[in-house]
């Protein structure tokens, strides 16, 4: 198998210390390749990247509308989230609204990722619950759906029915599933499916279908009527409340709070990235061979965006200071440079 080329690099004392060698497809809503480098028909676990996926059938089904979920909450939805206090209460709020508390969620329980977080809740002397999760958004829209599927069968035992929504054969981890197959255009029975961090199934999918997927999302094209809406909202709500996808100091974050509705990102674990660019009418998937999402797979989407959107020097000046960042030492001494590789800048 050949090797992917080196993505981005780290450079000290004038040589490059480190690559990260890894894969990218961009490719229009017709499906049609804009531009790639490295094996991108090879299947990877796309992991929390394709969040707004697995969001469509939450807004489509009709139970967004149905439990008046807000933007911060549908921004929640889509969320690897730093476990902050408003993810925790927003969290919290999808649930209550759903009729239902922090026992009916499935993703596990961890400490939150932002630092902040974690001392505050240490010196308040609490422990974490499944709501510091940093899928606790995402699987509170899952069993918002669930709400949605018990009401529409008659069944009143809410609770009971969403029980074992992480399983592949329940109703909801179906049309879950489903959304992730439409939009993507890959069969997911033929291809290898491990088990996520969050407990849910993660199917293995090539970049370029990743995508297509998410040219999908940035256009409507080629999308039923229903995903269109859902994703066309899922992107507003995202532009209306881009601390909710992240949090404080995050890549995805702040570049959405920059660009707006102009850029929808998503970072997944071990190196996974997806973006979509509605002014370009673009999806972008990133798969970095080394598994390191915030060092290599960041710089990588900050240099892509930089190649396909047109910007002005403010918008400009955001994304190189990802694409080409000072690597600085505890003494706060600039010892390097970790930035995009010469060729993809090329």
């Amino acid at each position: 198998m050949t090797a992917n080329p080196t993505l981005a690099e780290a450079v000290r004392g004038g040589i490059v210390e480190s690559f990260h060698r890894g894969a990218f497809a961009v490719v229009d809503a017709d499906g049609a390749l804009h531009s790639s480098a490295g094996d991108i028909e090879r299947p990877v676990f796309p992991r929390s990247a394709v969040k707004v996926l697995q969001a469509l059938p939450l807004v489509e089904s009709g139970a967004a509308d149905r439990l008046q979920l807000t933007d911060e909450e549908l921004a929640l939805a889509c969320a690897s989230h730093g476990g902050e206090d408003h993810h925790v209460r927003t969290a919290a709020a999808m649930l209550a609204k759903a009729g239902v508390d922090v026992s009916a969620l499935e993703c596990g329980t961890h400490w939150p990722y932002y630092d902040g977080a974690i001392k505050a809740m240490a010196a308040r002397g609490e422990q974490p619950t499944a709501l510091n999760n940093n899928c606790s958004g995402k699987h509170a829209g899952f069993v918002c759906l669930g709400c949605m599927l018990a009401a529409q069968l008659g069944r009143h035992d809410v609770a009971a029915y969403v029980r074992g929504y992480v399983k592949p054969d329940h109703p909801v981890m179906r049309e879950v599933t489903a959304a992730l197959q439409s939009t993507t255009g890959f069969d997911l029975a033929r291809t290898a499916v491990g088990t996520d961090g969050c407990s849910i199934p993660t199917y293995a999918i090539p970049l370029r279908h990743l995508a297509h997927a998410f040219a999908k999302v940035a256009t409507g094209a080629g999308l039923r009527a229903g995903q269109a809406r859902a994703a066309g909202r899922l992107r507003a709500a995202v532009a209306r409340a881009p601390q909710m996808v992240a949090g404080t100091g995050r890549f995805d974050s702040r570049v959405m709070a920059h660009f707006g509705a102009r850029v929808f990102c998503k970072v997944g674990a071990e190196g996974m990235y997806c973006a979509a660019l509605p002014e370009s009418g673009l999806g972008v998937a990133i798969k970095m061979d080394d598994g390191n999402t915030a060092r290599g797979a960041e710089v990588v989407m900050a240099a892509l965006i930089e190649r396909l959107l047109p910007l002005s020097d403010a918008d400009a000046g955001v994304l190189r200071a990802w694409s080409d960042a000072p690597l600085v030492n505890w003494n706060g001494i600039e010892v390097g440079r970790l930035r995009a590789a010469a060729a993809l800048r090329g």
